[in-house]
């Protein structure tokens, strides 16, 4: 008698890892199927000139247009495929190149950075700069905003007093910054001096040296390597910045572009009654993450 049947409890990923690389060929066989085309004809055409001057029939043609009435018909035809050359070059240099997520990575604070909301309620009690309304309306948000009791808030604004300068909205930053990117390098065995294009993004923390500039001197990058850093933009500057870097990786090939996309609660905090600013307290935690872009063929897979 037959025993039961063993029921797998590991999914099957044979058919989905099968479609995914069955539409990567489709797709790729779309975005250059002109060229697959263009390419055996060129070839061919190319051959076949190279073997009528072997065999002396270009030179016999040409003594044939100059001395009947062909020669009109052979300047035509040399313009016509002087422009189709020209045509399909121009469609070559002008192509987009395509633009790859190598990877990427979302920071994490340590443990002692995080704050559950009772003792976020009793850090802002404690700060005195609030009155009872104040409290009562950030205690509101923070509870109805889905936030949970395992998120993360800098020690300058877990720490009473609290440290609002430039100096502890700086290191909040470079600690953000500095940990998303080295773990995304160490992942992607890219080296600080391969990157050609830095790009960061945060609403209202700017300094000088700039925020990407801090990146490429502490990770020693080259000096030909271009840097930007986008402000003022709100939560929309997070996709700014990734377009920018595509935009970026079309001009310049064999490149790698390098997007650190955060924002900063140290410099943000307020301390006011202003209903409106208050909800910035409650609603934004610890984040940052480091993109890793190229146009390298050898990315596409």
């Amino acid at each position: 008698m037959a025993g039961p049947a063993v029921v797998s409890s590991y999914p099957d990923y044979t058919s989905s890892i099968a479609l995914k690389y069955i539409k990567r060929g489709y797709t790729t066989l779309c975005r250059h199927g002109v060229t697959l085309l263009l390419v055996p004809v060129a070839a061919s055409l190319v051959l076949e000139l190279g073997n009528m001057y072997q065999t002396g029939e270009l030179t016999r043609l040409w003594e044939v247009a100059k001395q009947t009435d062909l020669t009109f018909n052979l300047v035509s035809a040399i313009v016509c495929c002087s422009v189709l050359l020209g045509v399909l070059v121009t469609m070559f240099l002008m192509q987009q190149r395509p633009v790859y997520l190598v990877d990427y990575h979302v920071y994490r604070a340590p443990d002692s950075w995080k704050v559950s909301r009772a003792q976020f309620d009793q850090i802002c009690a404690a700060t005195k700069n609030f009155g009872e309304d104040s409290l009562q309306f950030m205690s509101k948000v923070l509870h109805r905003s889905g936030l949970g009791d395992e998120t993360y808030a800098p020690p300058s604004l877990t720490n009473v007093p609290m440290d609002l300068s430039m100096s502890a909205s700086r290191t909040e930053f470079e600690h953000i910054a500095f940990s998303a990117v080295k773990d995304l390098l160490n992942k992607t065995n890219v080296q600080p001096r391969q990157i050609g294009i830095v790009i960061t993004n945060s609403s209202l923390f700017n300094t000088t040296p700039s925020l990407s500039a801090t990146i490429m001197n502490h990770f020693k990058m080259s000096s030909k390597t271009l840097n930007y850093n986008l402000a003022g933009m709100g939560c929309s500057a997070g996709v700014i910045a990734i377009d920018l870097a595509r935009q970026m990786l079309q001009l310049y090939p064999d490149s790698y572009a390098l997007v650190i996309s955060t924002e900063n609660l140290t410099y943000n905090w307020y301390p006011g009654t202003n209903k409106g600013m208050l909800m910035t307290n409650t609603l934004f935690r610890v984040g940052g993450a480091a993109i890793l872009l190229s146009n390298k063929r050898k990315e596409t897979w």
